[in-house]
Parts: structure tokens; C-alpha cells; sequence
């Protein structure tokens, strides 16, 4: 852990420039089957937490703020009162753009009818649903609190409340899914009419029941020619319903692209609080303990609760490679020249051939990106460009 000592100070190379400000709330009600992410079902210390949240805000120093992003577990669990002190802590200690994108995370269940009365009262301009699927069978396996009625009731009293910007979340290669059962799906979302819609696979990640129910062989994983064709319908549905496909798993309606996501993509800085939160500010990386117990005691105590890992030219490259790569418009070459030298630029020219040449990679003018293809082998491809440390080239 770090000791403080008065705020932790901003490094010269994010001075003047924007950043973004992550907010971790791990309050869950309950846990999903498959969520890999920190969380927690101790209510009892969500008052406590926030009034550790505001302190650690004024520990850490931040560049104007062009995004702010509650995330969870589920923050629409916090209360009126806790929000209202987390979002006045935040406009009082930090410089906040007037335009900036304000995104709260929600629950479809959470949203009643005084909830939505509450985020007329908030800042916030922007709201993501985890609605994962419309079938309720499913919903139920996964432990989702919420049915899929709940869910399109939430997306149309958002739009009643004054919210013209929502995100949800969907998720298929599901156990014994079937195409047509993801193209009910994709055809309901596309029905709730969303600015923003992102897609994942199912990911059986380890510590997790469903990883469990893995392991003692009680569900199997998708075969991988349906994954490729529910992704391609995935693909295909939503760009034809003219939604712009900007990184692997999200679309967007014309403008309406994740500002803060789009962030971690783009090497812009941010600020991460609360516990499990990571923070980067184009020198180092920090995370925070994943722990909010522990990450309350670190803060009390005057400690930032938090590892910090500085990155070397070859970090920063690989970085490159795993979030820019991601994105529709690729990696700019000129900018791996002008950032990382000559040498970084052959290296990664002369590792993309392979991709190249099996069509997974393309140029287009100053940019390598992944084609249609190349997105299904994504990991391969990136796991070619990454450099090692003993492969550092000379600049």
C-alpha cells in the first residue's frame, strides 16, 4: 500500500489534457452465476464506503473530467442520499467538463417508478442496463433478479424520465443456445430502439458458480462454428439496423459511442475509486485492493490502498495492441512511428504479416486493423503483435 502524503500528484505528461472518472460500487443484492468481477452483498457498509469514496477523491488529483462512470456491481442499489452526496463530493472536488457523459450502471428491477424520479434529479445524462437476455428461463439460470417484461419497462420509463442515451448489455453463446433464440434476442433489443447496444459471449471464467458447474461437467461450453455464426448475426443485425460497430463488442447509433469506454481504447488518462477500481495516468497503472473492507481500513488509515505499476515503452506498446486493436479504426501507424520509434513500427509490421496474409489484418491509408475475419481470431492475432521484454528493439 501507498502512504499519503497530502494529494497524490498528477505526472507532467496528463497536465491539460482530459481524463475520465471511474466509480466502482461492488453493492450487489445478488450474485450473478457468472460475473467475474469484484462485488459484495454487505449493504451495511454502503454508507460507510461512500463517505470513503469522497475521501479518497480528495486524495487523488484528476485533469478536468470529460466522463464519469458509476459502475458495479450495482450502484442502483446506493440510496437517494448516497448518491446525492457521491455526485455533489465529485462536482465540488473536481473540474468537470459542461458537456461531460455521466453514466450510471442500473439493475431493470431497480428502476421503479421513484428511482427514475431520483435520476431526474442527478447529473446523470446517460444510463446502462446489464439486460443480458429476454428469455426468462435463462435469466433465471444466470441468477438475474429482473424478467425480461422488467427490463423493456425500465428502458421506456427511462425514455419517459427525460434519458435519450442507453446502453444495454446482452450476452449469447449461452449453453445449448440456438441462432434463432439469439436472433429473438438481438430483434428485441433492436424493438426497445437503444442508442447503444454491447455484446458478449459468455465467458466461464474461474471462481465463478458457473465455472463450477464447468468443472463437475454439468454444462459445456459452445462449440466454436456457432459461436462464429451468432457473432456474425450479431454483426450483420445490428449494422443493418444502422448501428455503428466501433469496437469488437459495441455498436452505436451515429454519435452515440461510449465516451468513456472509448477512453480505455483510446490511451486517454483516468481515475479509478473505490475497491477493485484501476486508475491510469499514461505513466503507471495503480489498482486498488479488491477488498472494501480492507480498501475502507487503507483509507481511513491514510494509506492508498492501491499497487502501482510503472510501464516501460514496451507496456505502453502492448497496451496499444490490446485496446486499439479492438477498436473499428485500428492502430494508426504513423503514431506507433512518431510514439515508440522506427523500430517498434518494423516490429510490428513484420509480426502483423501472418494476419496479413490469412486476411485477419488489413491496412487501410495509415491504419492496421482487424477485418470481419480477423475479429473471431482476435486473441491470435494480438497475442502475435505483443512484444516480449527480451524482444524490446533498439530505438
Amino acid at each position: 500500500m501507498q502512504q499519503m502524503e497530502g494529494r497524490l500528484q498528477l505526472p507532467t505528461t496528463v497536465l491539460g489534457m482530459k481524463s475520465g472518472l471511474y466509480i466502482h460500487i461492488p453493492f450487489c443484492a445478488s450474485r450473478c452465476i457468472y460475473c467475474g468481477f469484484y462485488s459484495t452483498t454487505l449493504h451495511e457498509l454502503q454508507e460507510l464506503y461512500v463517505d470513503t469514496l469522497i475521501q479518497e477523491m480528495q486524495m487523488r488529483q484528476t485533469p478536468p473530467l470529460q466522463t464519469i462512470y458509476l459502475g458495479g456491481g450495482t450502484p442502483s442499489q446506493l440510496s437517494s442520499g448516497q448518491l446525492h452526496r457521491l455526485f455533489d463530493a465529485i462536482f465540488q472536488t473536481y473540474p468537470v467538463e459542461s458537456d461531460a457523459e455521466i453514466t450510471i450502471e442500473c439493475n431493470p428491477d431497480d428502476l421503479t417508478t421513484d428511482y427514475l424520479t431520483l435520476l431526474a434529479t442527478l447529473p446523470v445524462n446517460r444510463v446502462s442496463m446489464g439486460i443480458q437476455t429476454f428469455d426468462d428461463q435463462r435469466l433465471r439460470y444466470l441468477h438475474r433478479r429482473h424478467t425480461s417484461s422488467q427490463a423493456i419497462n425500465a428502458v421506456e420509463g427511462l425514455r419517459r424520465s427525460g434519458i435519450d442515451n442507453i446502453s444495454i448489455d446482452l450476452m449469447f453463446a449461452f449453453p445449448d443456445e440456438t441462432l434463432s433464440e439469439w436472433q429473438a434476442d438481438l430483434q428485441q433489443a433492436l424493438a426497445l430502439g437503444v442508442e447503444h447496444i454491447s455484446a458478449y459471449s459468455l465467458m466461464i471464467e474461474e471462481g465463478t458458480p458457473l465455472y463450477r458447474l464447468y468443472q463437475a461437467g454439468k454444462i459445456s461450453e459452445i462449440d466454436e462454428d456457432t459461436y462464429v455464426e451468432m457473432y456474425d448475426l450479431l454483426v450483420s443485425t445490428l449494422v443493418e439496423a444502422g448501428y455503428e460497430h466501433y469496437e469488437i463488442s459495441n455498436f452505436a447509433r451515429p454519435g452515440r459511442q461510449s465516451r468513456h469506454n472509448s477512453s480505455y481504447w483510446n490511451d486517454t488518462p483516468y481515475i479509478g475509486l473505490g475497491a477493485a477500481a484501476h486508475s491510469y495516468d499514461l505513466v503507471s497503472r495503480q489498482h486498488n485492493v479488491a477488498d472494501v473492507k480492507q480498501y475502507i481500513d487503507s483509507i481511513r488509515q491514510g494509506h492508498f490502498p492501491s499497487q502501482r505499476e510503472m510501464l516501460t515503452p514496451t507496456d505502453h506498446y502492448n497496451d496499444l495492441i490490446t485496446t486499439a486493436l479492438r477498436t473499428s479504426s485500428g492502430i494508426s501507424l504513423s503514431s506507433v512511428r512518431t510514439r515508440f520509434g522506427h523500430s517498434f513500427l518494423t516490429y510490428l509490421l513484420r509480426q502483423a504479416t501472418s494476419s496479413i496474409s490469412h486476411g485477419w489484418l488489413t491496412t487501410d491509408g495509415d491504419h492496421l486493423h482487424l477485418t470481419r475475419k480477423g475479429i473471431a481470431v482476435s486473441d491470435t492475432v494480438m497475442s502475435d503483435l505483443i512484444m516480449l521484454a527480451d524482444e524490446t528493439p533498439t530505438t
